[in-house]
């Protein structure tokens, strides 16, 4: 069983090991025309913040040794990744794994450069570390219990930037665990993109990208997000849905899927944030601490009473967030003050009933995210799927 002293360690986890992060076009070239690279061998960078390109060393008879660079460009609101139209992939990972199978590219790709320093564990820096001096800080735009979030600016891109509270009872370990979650999870447009570590001052920043809107709980309640159709709000359940499914199929487990902590930018594009309590699955589960300190109004019952966390009780939270969507950022169990009564209720089967312009299909399928089985609710696919394909039909319930 997997104990809190051990999750700073065991939830470092490497990220794609052709991701080197943000690297210049001249150190691209420097490594794959080192000695011992060979045709094939390739790079994935940041070009500038959120902006990828692919660099793979190739030879002809012509060139010679030489270095080809590939821009990956972003579908409209992030809806995939591609270098050619036409051939669109939900993540760069699979971008990746297609050009290493498939022509297209001046060469197939085999495998990655290596990397000269592998990333370190615990505190040390790492290809993702930045000075304090390239980053400044302007407004703050977010608090939550152990770290505040501030607009910034980082080079001459607009940033997000997350750090410790002064005084916060979380460790830096435990903080820069939440960032190597980050950089396993970032190439999926469902995921909030993590850009740079700084830590190099008293204080650690994760950089981030910016999103205009805030996060989703606060844009619900205010200004357009107030009006946003339901039309709009199934899209965007869609694309949460896909993120989380992504997040499973790299053994993460969320642990705080709420709309606090889902991030919306323009034309309603929506990313999942907030990695503070994300989790390495074992064996598909991951058992906490007794007496850890969970977001109760979303948490499944097997994972309140025993601390048992799978990507299904992160499929219940998504049933409790559609329940804030629909009412454009209401409080779950509102009326139930504390959340002792929330945990004992729901354990003793009791479930959030239909809430006002809520349609009867949707209402369903929050009782399916919410099957005291496990097993019995729906994948994160399945609910993907379902959205994508129901959307059309879905209107304003009276």
């Amino acid at each position: 069983m997997a104990n809190e002293e051990e999750e700073a360690s065991s939830i470092l986890l490497p990220a794609e090991s052709w991701d080197f992060g943000m690297c210049s076009r001249q150190d691209a070239e420097k490594k794959l025309m080192a000695i011992g690279i060979n045709k094939g061998q390739f790079i994935v960078r940041d070009k500038d913040p959120g902006t990828f390109e692919l660099s793979v060393r190739d030879n002809d008879p012509q060139k010679g040794d030489h270095v080809k660079h590939y821009k990956i460009h972003q579908q409209g609101r992030g809806n995939g990744f591609f270098i050619f139209q036409g051939s669109v992939f939900p993540t760069v990972s699979e971008l990746v794994r297609h050009y290493q199978s498939n022509i297209g590219l001046c060469c197939i790709l085999t495998e990655a450069c290596p990397k000269e320093n592998p990333n370190t564990i615990g505190l040390g820096k790492d290809k993702w570390e930045i000075p304090r001096e390239s980053l400044r800080l302007t407004k703050q735009i977010g608090k939550g219990h152990c770290a505040e979030v501030w607009k910034g600016v980082y080079g001459n891109t607009p940033v997000a930037v997350k750090t410790l509270k002064v005084g916060s009872n979380m460790s830096q370990a435990d903080f820069l665990a939440e960032a190597n979650v980050m950089k396993k999870v970032r190439h999926h447009k469902g995921i909030l993109q993590i850009f740079a570590v700084c830590s190099d001052s008293n204080r650690i920043y994760i950089v981030t990208k910016l999103m205009s809107n805030g996060n989703l709980q606060a844009y619900l309640k205010r200004g357009k997000g107030k009006v946003t159709k339901l039309t709009t709000l199934i899209d965007m359940g869609a694309h949460i849905a896909s993120g989380m499914d992504y997040l499973g199929s790299k053994n993460v487990v969320h642990r705080d899927l709420t709309a606090k902590n889902v991030l919306v930018g323009e034309g309603n594009v929506v990313k999942i944030a907030d990695f503070g309590l994300a989790r390495l699955m074992k064996k598909d589960v991951y058992v906490g601490k007794k007496g850890a300190k969970l977001p109760i109004r979303w948490t499944a019952p097997e994972a309140a009473l025993y601390g048992s966390f799978t990507i299904k009780s992160d499929v219940w939270s998504f049933g409790i967030l559609l329940t804030e969507m629909v009412t454009y950022g209401g409080y779950p169990y509102d009326k139930m003050i504390s959340p002792e009564p929330v945990k004992t209720n729901v354990a003793n089967g009791y479930r959030m009933p239909k809430m006002d312009h809520c349609p009867d299909s949707l209402y369903e399928i929050m009782l399916k995210c919410w099957h005291k089985d496990p097993q019995q609710r729906p994948t994160f696919k399945c609910l993907h799927d379902y959205f994508v394909s129901t959307k059309p039909n879905y209107k304003e319930a009276d």
